[in-house]
């Protein structure tokens, strides 16, 4: 398995009399599978809330969605089930899925009841996923319809960083309207997983299989990006990276010695990280010009190998008297999903701070950049609440929670 790496500038000509040149650099990774390459064996954890407010439909259907998924999997394949309520317990410890009626009858005996305790759930999840972890690409799909009222929320964070640490994926699914998106998001973000919203019962098949789909197009695994950016060349001050597809993430940057590093998590074979780097490129003399050198480390569970690198890819740049902009299309879009997510991101913190004007001021300025880059579904939902908050009245739980995910990703 190797890896697919295309990087884009924004503009690949700089003005010469420019001592401060902004630039965007899009960096497109993927696996790339090769015809004699066999399918990852994967290590799933499903981590289920039964609390009380789970009962009857939610809980029925999320044990519907859990046995559909489990029907995908292979001989080779692991498989764990914990669930929790103010407290967790394993009801399927982690195996080789070989009895789906014995896997299936324990699932149905799950009865809702008592609190919420989120962190307790993950805790026992990853103990879980570090006994099928050999060789395999792990994966736990975290779902909740409730805040983590009996847990501890840096608790989880905590967890989800150990989690990425362990080269494990935390997926979240928020069931309902009662869910904490902040907590949620954070907790996919920091785990390099996917954060989705079950709005209705019917949808919990769908998007877990959406996400198992994901699951089984990981081809490589624990990749990072490795920066090292020229002489007279430097990142944004604030929030220089962030992956745009296929969700918007806002990606922390370390230091290691003169490199930049950026984890990115699994690379899947039919589904992108497109990543944006927001540069600074600052006086040069004239002619191409090298601004930076990248390379992907990653792991490839196939062979047991870890720490791989790929061949350096240079970025260069023109650096002229006669510069005449020409913006790629592609980066240009994927520098409108980003700025769709912040202005969305500032509504929410506006609305949280009691200023409704300003609020809807920024969800109908997300709006019409969702407008200029075609996510029209987007666009409708932004403008409906920016609306709803501009007639004086506030936006239900479950306005709120869409507006988080249309500023994510383009809405289906």
């Amino acid at each position: 398995m190797q890896v697919a790496l295309e990087t884009v500038i924004s503009d690949p000509q700089v003005d010469i009399s420019q001592g401060n040149n902004q630039r965007q650099l899009s960096i497109e990774v993927s696996a790339l599978a090769e015809p004699e390459d066999r399918k990852l064996p994967l290590n799933l954890c499903l981590i289920l809330d039964h609390s009380g407010s789970m009962k009857g439909t939610p809980l029925a259907t999320v044990k519907q969605a859990a046995r559909e998924l489990i029907k995908g999997l292979n001989p080779e394949d692991r498989l764990s089930v914990v669930a929790f309520d103010h407290q967790a317990e394993v009801i399927v410890p982690c195996q080789q899925v070989t009895d789906f009626d014995d896997i299936f009858d324990k699932i149905d005996k799950l009865q809702a009841a008592g609190g919420t305790a989120i962190d307790a759930g993950i805790k026992l999840g990853i103990t879980q996923l570090i006994e099928g972890k050999q060789d395999r690409v792990s994966h736990a799909f975290i779902l909740t319809d409730g805040e983590n009222e009996h847990g501890d929320d840096a608790r989880c964070l905590k967890l989800a960083g150990f989690a990425t640490e362990s080269n494990f994926t935390l997926n979240t699914l928020g069931f309902g309207e009662n869910w904490n998106q902040n907590m949620l998001e954070k907790i996919a973000d920091t785990a390099a997983g996917t954060l989705a919203y079950i709005e209705e019962a019917a949808q919990a098949v769908s998007e877990f299989g959406r996400i198992f789909n994901r699951m089984q197009s990981v081809g490589l695994t624990n990749a990072y990006l490795q920066l090292e950016l020229k002489p007279k060349v430097r990142l944004a001050e604030l929030k220089p990276v962030a992956q745009v597809a296929p969700d918007t993430i806002e990606l922390a940057v370390e230091d290691d010695g003169n490199l930049q590093v950026v984890r990115l998590g699994d690379l899947m074979k039919d589904l992108s990280r497109v990543i944006l780097v927001n540069t600074y490129i600052g006086q040069l003399a004239e002619g191409e010009q090298s601004i930076a050198t990248l390379r992907i480390r990653y792991d490839d569970p196939a062979t047991g190998t870890t720490n791989l690198l790929t061949p350096p890819v240079d970025v260069n740049v023109t650096v002229t008297r006669n510069h005449q902009p020409a913006v790629d299309e592609n980066v240009q879009q994927q520098t409108l999903a980003l700025a769709k997510y912040r202005q969305t991101q500032l509504a929410e913190q506006k609305l949280q701070q009691g200023d409704r004007a300003g609020a809807a001021t920024l969800l109908q300025t997300a709006a019409k950049t969702a407008l200029q880059m075609g996510d029209t579904n987007a666009a409708t939902v932004l403008q409906s609440n920016a609306t709803i908050l501009q007639g004086g009245d506030d936006l239900s739980e479950a306005e709120k929670k869409k507006t988080r995910m249309v500023s994510k990703t383009i809405l289906q």
